[in-house]
């Protein structure tokens, strides 16, 4: 099952999409300009193989709904989100906040 959903942070709304898997979440916010997401990120990939599409993203692991995603500590970036001045270690809501 797939659910999309809005999210408002401070005023400002984001996409909330989880995909149910079998025995695994995919979960991801975005907005216009980038996202976080959940374990499932290969930011490595982002930063190596498909550095010339200059994503925004971050990852968190360990979360199993939209809500742990978006409060919890990102554990990497992509350089582009860093460029941004998203860290690893700031909440998934801080982050998202960078990107609007």
């Amino acid at each position: 099952m797939m659910n999309l959903s809005p999210v408002d942070i401070e005023g400002h709304t984001f996409l909330a999409v989880s995909v149910e898997l079998p025995k695994t979440n995919l979960l991801v916010v975005t907005s216009d300009k980038g996202y976080i997401m959940c374990g499932a990120l290969d930011v490595g990939l982002l930063n190596e193989k498909l550095k010339d599409r200059k994503i925004i993203a971050g990852r968190a692991v360990g979360v199993k709904t939209i809500q742990q995603l978006i409060d919890a500590p990102l554990e990497s970036v992509t350089h582009e989100a860093g460029q941004l001045g998203i860290t690893a270690g700031m909440t998934g809501r801080d982050a998202l906040l960078k990107m609007i």
